[in-house]
Protein backbone atom coordinates (compact mmCIF):
# COMPACT_ATOMS: atom_id res chain seq x y z
CA UNK A 1 0.00 0.00 0.00
CA UNK A 2 1.46 3.39 -1.03
CA UNK A 3 0.99 6.47 1.04
CA UNK A 4 0.29 9.70 -0.77
CA UNK A 5 1.04 12.90 1.05
CA UNK A 6 -1.76 15.39 0.91
CA UNK A 7 -0.68 18.90 0.02
CA UNK A 8 -0.53 21.25 2.96
CA UNK A 9 -0.34 24.99 3.20
CA UNK A 10 3.44 24.80 3.44
CA UNK A 11 3.71 22.61 0.32
CA UNK A 12 2.36 24.49 -2.73
CA UNK A 13 0.92 22.48 -5.57
CA UNK A 14 2.65 23.05 -8.93
CA UNK A 15 0.44 23.10 -11.97
CA UNK A 16 1.68 22.94 -15.57
CA UNK A 17 0.49 25.82 -17.71
CA UNK A 18 0.40 26.04 -21.47
CA UNK A 19 2.80 28.52 -23.10
CA UNK A 20 1.21 31.75 -24.19
CA UNK A 21 1.17 31.88 -28.04
CA UNK A 22 0.89 35.66 -27.94
CA UNK A 23 4.05 35.98 -25.83
CA UNK A 24 5.91 33.65 -28.19
CA UNK A 25 4.73 35.71 -31.15
CA UNK A 26 5.88 38.94 -29.51
CA UNK A 27 9.31 37.41 -28.87
CA UNK A 28 9.63 36.39 -32.50
CA UNK A 29 8.59 39.85 -33.66
CA UNK A 30 11.21 41.48 -31.42
CA UNK A 31 13.90 39.15 -32.76
CA UNK A 32 12.84 39.89 -36.34
CA UNK A 33 12.78 43.63 -35.66
CA UNK A 34 16.29 43.55 -34.19
CA UNK A 35 17.57 41.56 -37.17
CA UNK A 36 16.01 43.93 -39.69
CA UNK A 37 17.38 46.94 -37.81
CA UNK A 38 20.91 45.54 -37.87
CA UNK A 39 20.59 44.70 -41.58
CA UNK A 40 19.34 48.22 -42.31
CA UNK A 41 22.24 49.81 -40.43
CA UNK A 42 24.70 47.55 -42.23
CA UNK A 43 23.20 48.49 -45.62
CA UNK A 44 22.89 52.23 -44.99
CA UNK A 45 26.29 52.69 -43.31
CA UNK A 46 28.28 52.94 -46.60
CA UNK A 47 25.68 55.29 -48.07
CA UNK A 48 25.86 57.55 -45.03
CA UNK A 49 29.66 57.62 -45.23
CA UNK A 50 29.47 58.49 -48.93
CA UNK A 51 26.98 61.31 -48.33
CA UNK A 52 29.16 62.79 -45.58
CA UNK A 53 32.36 62.46 -47.62
CA UNK A 54 30.79 64.17 -50.65
CA UNK A 55 30.18 67.33 -48.59
CA UNK A 56 33.84 67.78 -47.59
CA UNK A 57 36.78 69.41 -49.26
CA UNK A 58 40.17 67.74 -49.51
CA UNK A 59 41.34 68.93 -46.08
CA UNK A 60 38.17 67.88 -44.28
CA UNK A 61 38.20 64.55 -46.04
CA UNK A 62 41.52 63.53 -44.52
CA UNK A 63 41.54 65.41 -41.21
CA UNK A 64 37.98 65.13 -39.88
CA UNK A 65 35.71 62.37 -38.63
CA UNK A 66 34.66 60.23 -41.54
CA UNK A 67 31.13 59.73 -40.20
CA UNK A 68 30.20 63.34 -39.57
CA UNK A 69 30.16 66.59 -41.47
CA UNK A 70 33.02 69.06 -41.56
CA UNK A 71 31.88 72.14 -43.45
CA UNK A 72 29.59 72.10 -46.47
CA UNK A 73 31.42 71.94 -49.80
CA UNK A 74 28.96 69.82 -51.76
CA UNK A 75 28.07 72.57 -54.23
CA UNK A 76 31.75 73.32 -54.88
CA UNK A 77 32.42 69.63 -55.44
CA UNK A 78 29.49 69.39 -57.86
CA UNK A 79 30.68 72.44 -59.79
CA UNK A 80 34.19 71.02 -60.10
CA UNK A 81 32.79 67.63 -61.03
CA UNK A 82 30.72 68.98 -63.92
CA UNK A 83 33.46 71.28 -65.23
CA UNK A 84 36.56 69.11 -64.83
CA UNK A 85 38.07 68.14 -68.20
CA UNK A 86 35.33 70.04 -70.07
CA UNK A 87 32.50 68.16 -68.36
CA UNK A 88 33.62 64.63 -69.22
CA UNK A 89 31.61 63.34 -66.25
CA UNK A 90 28.37 64.23 -68.06
CA UNK A 91 29.58 62.30 -71.10
CA UNK A 92 30.26 59.24 -68.94
CA UNK A 93 26.81 59.58 -67.40
CA UNK A 94 25.18 59.68 -70.83
CA UNK A 95 27.17 56.61 -71.89
CA UNK A 96 26.04 54.70 -68.81
CA UNK A 97 22.42 55.57 -69.50
CA UNK A 98 22.84 54.48 -73.12
CA UNK A 99 24.38 51.12 -72.27
CA UNK A 100 22.15 50.37 -69.28
CA UNK A 101 18.91 51.83 -70.65
CA UNK A 102 18.92 50.76 -74.29
CA UNK A 103 20.73 47.50 -73.63
CA UNK A 104 18.44 46.50 -70.77
CA UNK A 105 15.29 47.46 -72.67
CA UNK A 106 16.28 45.43 -75.72
CA UNK A 107 17.52 42.57 -73.56
CA UNK A 108 14.24 42.51 -71.63
CA UNK A 109 12.18 42.30 -74.81
CA UNK A 110 14.33 39.46 -76.18
CA UNK A 111 14.30 37.64 -72.84
CA UNK A 112 10.50 37.83 -72.55
CA UNK A 113 10.06 36.57 -76.10
CA UNK A 114 12.54 33.72 -75.58
CA UNK A 115 11.09 32.75 -72.22
CA UNK A 116 7.58 32.79 -73.64
CA UNK A 117 8.68 30.58 -76.53
CA UNK A 118 10.37 28.05 -74.23
CA UNK A 119 7.39 27.94 -71.89
CA UNK A 120 4.45 27.81 -74.29
CA UNK A 121 5.74 26.24 -77.54
CA UNK A 122 6.63 22.61 -78.04
CA UNK A 123 9.44 22.06 -80.54
CA UNK A 124 12.22 19.50 -80.97
CA UNK A 125 15.19 20.18 -78.71
CA UNK A 126 13.34 22.48 -76.31
CA UNK A 127 14.73 20.77 -73.24
CA UNK A 128 18.24 20.92 -74.69
CA UNK A 129 17.88 24.64 -75.39
CA UNK A 130 16.64 25.27 -71.86
CA UNK A 131 19.54 23.26 -70.44
CA UNK A 132 21.97 25.42 -72.43
CA UNK A 133 20.28 28.55 -71.08
CA UNK A 134 20.62 27.37 -67.50
CA UNK A 135 24.23 26.34 -68.05
CA UNK A 136 25.03 29.68 -69.66
CA UNK A 137 24.08 31.89 -66.72
CA UNK A 138 26.12 29.66 -64.40
CA UNK A 139 29.28 30.78 -66.20
CA UNK A 140 30.78 33.98 -64.66
CA UNK A 141 30.78 36.95 -67.01
CA UNK A 142 34.48 37.49 -66.29
CA UNK A 143 35.28 34.25 -68.11
CA UNK A 144 33.46 35.50 -71.21
CA UNK A 145 35.05 38.94 -71.32
CA UNK A 146 38.27 37.91 -73.05
CA UNK A 147 36.51 35.82 -75.74
CA UNK A 148 34.15 38.74 -76.35
CA UNK A 149 37.10 41.09 -76.71
CA UNK A 150 38.79 38.80 -79.23
CA UNK A 151 35.55 38.41 -81.19
CA UNK A 152 34.85 42.14 -81.25
CA UNK A 153 38.44 42.81 -82.29
CA UNK A 154 37.98 40.60 -85.34
CA UNK A 155 34.84 42.43 -86.48
CA UNK A 156 35.99 45.92 -85.50
CA UNK A 157 33.59 46.66 -82.63
CA UNK A 158 36.14 47.33 -79.91
CA UNK A 159 35.84 50.84 -78.42
CA UNK A 160 32.36 51.32 -79.86
CA UNK A 161 28.98 51.38 -78.09
CA UNK A 162 28.10 48.07 -79.76
CA UNK A 163 30.78 46.35 -77.69
CA UNK A 164 28.63 47.07 -74.62
CA UNK A 165 25.16 46.90 -76.14
CA UNK A 166 25.44 43.46 -77.77
CA UNK A 167 26.37 41.61 -74.54
CA UNK A 168 23.56 43.47 -72.74
CA UNK A 169 20.99 42.20 -75.24
CA UNK A 170 21.73 38.56 -74.40
CA UNK A 171 21.16 37.56 -70.77
CA UNK A 172 20.46 33.85 -70.08
CA UNK A 173 19.35 34.52 -66.51
CA UNK A 174 16.70 36.94 -67.76
CA UNK A 175 15.47 34.24 -70.15
CA UNK A 176 15.18 31.83 -67.24
CA UNK A 177 13.18 34.34 -65.18
CA UNK A 178 10.91 35.07 -68.14
CA UNK A 179 10.23 31.36 -68.70
CA UNK A 180 9.36 30.76 -65.05
CA UNK A 181 7.10 33.80 -64.92
CA UNK A 182 5.36 32.82 -68.16
CA UNK A 183 4.58 29.35 -66.83
CA UNK A 184 3.00 30.88 -63.71
CA UNK A 185 1.10 33.71 -65.45
CA UNK A 186 0.10 32.84 -69.04
CA UNK A 187 -2.50 30.02 -69.24
CA UNK A 188 -2.72 27.79 -72.31
CA UNK A 189 -6.49 28.35 -72.53
CA UNK A 190 -6.04 32.09 -73.07
CA UNK A 191 -3.60 31.53 -75.93
CA UNK A 192 -5.87 28.95 -77.56
CA UNK A 193 -8.82 31.33 -77.31
CA UNK A 194 -6.83 34.07 -79.00
CA UNK A 195 -5.79 31.70 -81.79
CA UNK A 196 -9.39 30.60 -82.31
CA UNK A 197 -10.39 34.27 -82.66
CA UNK A 198 -7.86 34.56 -85.48
CA UNK A 199 -5.00 36.39 -83.73
CA UNK A 200 -1.52 35.71 -85.04
CA UNK A 201 1.42 34.79 -82.84
CA UNK A 202 3.01 38.23 -82.99
CA UNK A 203 -0.25 39.92 -82.09
CA UNK A 204 -0.78 37.49 -79.21
CA UNK A 205 2.70 38.22 -77.89
CA UNK A 206 2.58 42.01 -78.14
CA UNK A 207 -1.11 42.52 -77.28
CA UNK A 208 -1.69 39.86 -74.61
CA UNK A 209 1.50 38.28 -73.33
CA UNK A 210 3.52 41.46 -72.79
CA UNK A 211 0.65 43.13 -70.94
CA UNK A 212 0.27 40.16 -68.60
CA UNK A 213 4.01 39.97 -67.99
CA UNK A 214 4.42 43.58 -66.85
CA UNK A 215 5.60 42.64 -63.36
CA UNK A 216 8.04 40.02 -64.63
CA UNK A 217 9.29 42.37 -67.34
CA UNK A 218 9.88 45.12 -64.76
CA UNK A 219 11.91 42.72 -62.63
CA UNK A 220 13.99 41.54 -65.57
CA UNK A 221 14.60 45.12 -66.73
CA UNK A 222 15.62 46.33 -63.28
CA UNK A 223 18.06 43.46 -62.71
CA UNK A 224 19.58 43.99 -66.16
CA UNK A 225 19.81 47.76 -65.65
CA UNK A 226 21.58 47.44 -62.30
CA UNK A 227 23.92 44.76 -63.65
CA UNK A 228 24.90 46.87 -66.67
CA UNK A 229 25.15 50.11 -64.68
CA UNK A 230 27.55 48.47 -62.21
CA UNK A 231 29.53 46.59 -64.85
CA UNK A 232 33.26 47.10 -64.55
CA UNK A 233 35.39 44.36 -66.10
CA UNK A 234 33.63 44.28 -69.47
CA UNK A 235 33.78 48.05 -70.21
CA UNK A 236 37.32 48.14 -68.86
CA UNK A 237 38.29 45.55 -71.49
CA UNK A 238 36.32 46.58 -74.58
CA UNK A 239 36.31 50.39 -74.19
CA UNK A 240 39.58 52.27 -74.71
CA UNK A 241 38.83 55.93 -75.40
CA UNK A 242 37.55 57.97 -72.47
CA UNK A 243 34.69 59.37 -74.58
CA UNK A 244 33.09 55.90 -74.54
CA UNK A 245 33.75 55.10 -70.87
CA UNK A 246 31.06 54.44 -68.31
CA UNK A 247 30.84 56.18 -64.95
CA UNK A 248 32.57 53.32 -63.15
CA UNK A 249 35.54 53.29 -65.51
CA UNK A 250 35.84 57.08 -65.50
CA UNK A 251 35.79 57.36 -61.71
CA UNK A 252 38.26 54.48 -61.47
CA UNK A 253 40.60 56.35 -63.80
CA UNK A 254 40.32 59.51 -61.68
CA UNK A 255 41.09 57.60 -58.51
CA UNK A 256 44.30 56.29 -60.06
CA UNK A 257 45.60 59.72 -61.03
CA UNK A 258 46.84 60.29 -57.48
CA UNK A 259 49.43 57.57 -57.94
CA UNK A 260 50.18 58.27 -61.60
CA UNK A 261 50.44 62.06 -61.74
CA UNK A 262 50.03 63.17 -58.13
CA UNK A 263 46.65 64.83 -58.78
CA UNK A 264 44.26 64.08 -55.91
CA UNK A 265 40.71 63.83 -57.23
CA UNK A 266 39.29 61.92 -54.28
CA UNK A 267 36.62 64.54 -53.57
CA UNK A 268 35.41 64.42 -57.17
CA UNK A 269 35.44 60.63 -57.17
CA UNK A 270 33.32 60.43 -54.03
CA UNK A 271 30.89 63.06 -55.29
CA UNK A 272 30.58 61.24 -58.60
CA UNK A 273 30.03 57.93 -56.78
CA UNK A 274 27.21 59.54 -54.80
CA UNK A 275 25.54 60.77 -57.99
CA UNK A 276 25.97 57.36 -59.63
CA UNK A 277 23.63 55.67 -57.15
CA UNK A 278 20.82 58.19 -57.69
CA UNK A 279 19.55 56.64 -60.99
CA UNK A 280 19.33 53.19 -59.42
CA UNK A 281 17.37 54.57 -56.45
CA UNK A 282 14.98 56.34 -58.83
CA UNK A 283 14.62 53.14 -60.84
CA UNK A 284 13.72 51.16 -57.73
CA UNK A 285 11.04 53.67 -56.74
CA UNK A 286 9.65 53.85 -60.28
CA UNK A 287 9.41 50.06 -60.64
CA UNK A 288 7.74 49.57 -57.27
CA UNK A 289 4.25 50.25 -58.62
CA UNK A 290 4.59 47.39 -61.13
CA UNK A 291 5.44 44.94 -58.36
CA UNK A 292 2.56 46.20 -56.21
CA UNK A 293 0.10 45.82 -59.07
CA UNK A 294 1.43 42.32 -59.80
CA UNK A 295 1.03 41.23 -56.19
CA UNK A 296 -2.49 42.69 -56.06
CA UNK A 297 -3.46 40.90 -59.28
CA UNK A 298 -2.14 37.61 -57.89
CA UNK A 299 -4.17 38.08 -54.70
CA UNK A 300 -7.34 38.71 -56.71
CA UNK A 301 -6.79 35.53 -58.70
Amino acid sequence: MTLVEEPTKSTPVRRLTKPDPAARSRGGQRFLLVGLSLASVYSLFPVWWLVVAATKDRTGLYQSNGLWFSGWHLWDNLRQLFTYEHGIFLRWTANSFLYAGVGSLGGTLLALATGYGLARFDFPGRNLVFACVVGSFLIPIALLTLPLYLLFSEIGLVDTPWAMLIPCLINPFSVYLAKVYTEATIPFELLEAARIDGAGELRIFFSIVLRMMTTGGATVFLLAFVNTWNAFFLPLTVLRGENNWTLNIGLYNWSGKRLESGVDLTSLVLTGALLSIVPMAIMMVAMRRYWRSGVTLGALK
